[in-house]
C-alpha cells in the first residue's frame, strides 16, 4: 500500500463531511444484513476506515468485532466510536496478520483490496484466519459499473481525475482495478467459493440526500433507475459486495440481493 496514499487519505478525512457520512458509496449499509441466516461470532474488518460498516455491526449484531487501521484519523474515530482496534500492516509479501490460523468466523474488506499490492498474500492471509465454513465479505469499485463507466465514455477521462481534490486520493491509492466478474473470479482461486452477492441501492450516503434535497423527483429516479440495473444483473452496480466462503465444494448458485 503507497504511503502517499495515507497522508491523502488524511487529508480528506479532514473534512466533516468525510467523516460523518459516505460521499457517494453505500456499501456501509449491506451491514449487518448480510449476516442474516450467519452466526458470527468473531468478526474483523481489515480496514475498518473511520468505521461505518463497523459501527453498525457493533450497534445491531451479537458478536466481538476486532477493527484494524493504519491511518491515525481512523484509529482515532474507531476508538471514540468504542471499537475494539489494533493497527498493523495488510500488505506484506509475507504473511503479517497478527492472529491464529482459523480464529475468526468472518473477515470484512470493503473499498481495500483496489489498494494492495501485494494482493495474493492478502487474500490468502484471509483464508488462513477464517475458519472452515467462514465467510470473506469483501468489495471494490466496479469499474464496469455505470458510475464509473459512462462518465469515461462520455469524457474520454480516466475513472478518477488527478486534479479533482476528492478523486485524487482514489488516482494515488489505487493499484488495482477490478470489476464485478473479475473479483468472482480472482477470489475463488485462494479457496473460496461465492455465496451471494448484496447491492445497496442508493439511499443514505450525502451524494444522494444532497439530490434528494434539491428534488425529491429526480432522487427517486435515479434510485428507481439504479434499482432496475441491478436487478438484471449485479455488474451494473458501483460497488457489490460479495459474500465468499472458506470451502473447495462448489456452492450452486449464489444469491443475488437488493439492500
Amino acid at each position: 500500500m503507497r504511503r502517499d496514499a495515507i497522508q491523502l487519505e488524511e487529508q480528506r478525512l479532514k473534512t466533516t463531511e468525510g467523516l460523518q457520512s459516505p460521499m457517494m458509496h453505500e456499501r456501509h449499509r449491506a451491514f449487518p444484513a448480510a449476516f442474516a441466516g450467519r452466526k458470527h461470532h468473531r468478526i474483523l474488518d481489515v480496514a475498518a476506515g473511520v468505521g461505518y460498516a463497523a459501527r453498525r455491526i457493533k450497534d445491531r449484531y451479537p458478536a466481538e468485532m476486532i477493527c484494524n487501521d493504519i491511518a491515525p484519523t481512523c484509529l482515532e474515530s474507531l476508538h471514540q466510536a468504542g471499537l475494539t482496534t489494533l493497527s498493523y500492516t495488510i500488505d506484506y509479501p509475507q504473511p503479517s496478520f497478527p492472529f491464529a490460523s482459523q480464529s475468526f468466523d468472518a473477515v470484512i474488506a470493503l473499498a481495500t483490496i483496489e489498494h494492495v499490492i501485494h494482493i495474493d498474500n492478502f487474500v490468502a492471509e484471509i483464508q488462513r484466519i477464517l475458519a472452515p465454513e467462514g465467510c470473506f465479505y469483501v468489495s471494490a469499485p466496479n469499474y464496469a459499473g455505470l458510475i464509473y463507466l459512462l462518465p469515461v465514455l462520455w469524457s474520454g477521462r480516466t475513472f478518477h481525475n488527478p486534479l479533482n481534490p476528492i478523486e485524487r486520493y482514489e488516482f494515488y491509492a489505487h493499484v488495482r482495478y477490478f470489476t464485478y466478474r473479475t473479483l468472482l473470479e480472482f477470489i475463488p482461486t485462494f479457496g473460496f467459493v461465492p455465496e451471494a452477492v448484496y447491492c445497496p441501492i442508493p439511499k443514505e450516503s450525502s451524494q444522494f440526500q444532497n439530490l434528494y434535497a434539491s428534488s425529491r423527483l429526480k432522487a427517486k429516479t435515479f434510485q428507481w433507475v439504479m434499482s432496475l440495473f441491478y436487478r438484471l444483473s449485479p455488474r451494473w452496480s458501483s460497488e457489490p459486495i460479495l459474500c465468499f466462503r472458506k470451502s473447495t465444494q462448489p456452492s450452486g448458485r449464489y444469491r443475488r440481493i437488493l439492500l
